[in-house]
């Protein structure tokens, strides 16, 4: 990255894993840092708000952005499109900014090969049971859409050792202390 070029910082876990608690948190101790907004084919959960937890659209309308190449990246996950739009990291790399990325697995290995110099970090459940329990008690999904979380799951924390950084999700301030340290340092 040239001098004046900021950071991207690439951050997954599975469904559960306490990612957005995490990044919220960290978002609300330092507004310095940019949240970048994803596109989502998927329906909007209770509590979320368009265009400030994601860019809720149609799968039609998430395909005629794919053709336009409007995304840095994008993938199917859960059976809906998420996707990342491509002139807000680029500008805001340009401008120095601190970006957080909020991504699945897919995603985050196509910034990494895009943008080597990327910090990605994985952040992990404590246990199995302890996470299972985590995605039945948030409320949102039915239980097939939990069991099909699950078995995606399992696939995604089979590739956090493919992440440059890796916090245990046991307790949420000392997790939050460390995602501090890694993009403040």
């Amino acid at each position: 990255m040239t001098e004046n070029q900021g950071n991207l910082y690439i951050i997954s876990s599975v469904a559960g894993g306490g990612k957005s608690t995490l990044i919220d948190l960290l978002l609300r101790k330092h507004p310095e840092i940019l949240f970048s907004v994803s596109y989502t084919s998927r329906p909007i959960r209770g509590g979320e708000k368009n265009g400030l937890n994601y860019h809720f659209i149609s799968k039609e309308e998430f395909e005629d952005l794919v053709v336009k190449n409007y995304f840095y990246e994008w993938a199917q996950v859960h059976d809906n499109y998420y996707g990342t739009p491509k002139e807000f990291i680029e500008k805001n790399l340009k401008d120095g900014k601190k970006i957080i990325l909020d991504i699945d697995v897919q995603g985050a290995d196509k910034v990494k090969s895009s943008l080597p110099s990327s910090v990605s970090i994985f952040i992990v459940p404590p246990s199995r049971e302890i996470w299972v329990e985590r995605l039945k008690n948030r409320g949102t999904d039915d239980p097939q859409v939990i069991e099909k979380r699950i078995k995606n799951g399992l696939h995604e924390l089979e590739a956090q050792d493919r992440f440059d950084n890796r916090i245990v999700n046991n307790e949420l301030m000392k997790a939050l202390e460390e995602l501090e340290t890694i993009i403040l340092s």
